[in-house]
């Protein structure tokens, strides 16, 4: 269980907006996990080994993306699946909690997420989606870096060592 939760912390979730019984949603639920420490074939989905149940039915019910090669830290491999753009495009050629005098003024290496790029959950609340965060961040602490900034309209994230804002769920399962 503890490999399972350690791959879980860092995901995006978008919801549909909220509909009646007698009006299902029409576009999908949206459920994108970011993991630490995990190999490509590790989860069942990929023919791994270790126990995933849950993860084994989404991807029964849903979509799986094999085709993305991860940056060699996680902070950039966040950056570019949040905007589908290479992290240095983004800003984040490096983490915000470290400086390398020797590209501090190269705009690729601001260290956290520029306004050059678009991220996937302000396109998914712009088209009436819910969308939230849980987990790591590191993409940029100060105002107008945040989560929040970028699109999520609640997150429970790592920023600098601290938790930050707890998440409520506004998310119900459609039959």
């Amino acid at each position: 269980m503890r490999k399972l939760f350690i791959f879980i912390i860092a995901g995006l979730v978008a919801c549909s907006q909220k509909q009646n019984e007698e009006n299902p949603p029409q576009r999908p639920n949206v459920l994108l996990i970011v993991a630490d420490d995990l190999g490509f074939s590790d989860i069942g989905p990929f023919g791994g080994n270790i126990h995933t149940p849950v993860l084994d039915q989404f991807s029964k019910q849903g979509m799986l993306f094999s085709n993305f090669l991860r940056v060699a830290d996680l902070f950039p491999t966040r950056s570019a699946v949040l905007q589908g753009n290479d992290n240095s495009v983004a800003g984040v050629g490096i983490m915000s909690e470290v400086k390398y005098p020797a590209v501090a003024n190269l705009p690729g290496y601001s260290g956290h997420l520029n306004d050059q790029v678009v991220t996937l959950p302000e396109i998914l609340r712009e088209h009436g989606y819910h969308t939230y965060m849980a987990g790591k961040w590191h993409l940029g602490d100060e105002n107008g870096q945040i989560p929040s900034d970028r699109g999520f309209e609640e997150s429970f994230t790592l920023q600098g060592g601290e938790v930050t804002m707890p998440i409520k769920s506004h998310c119900r399962h459609h039959k």
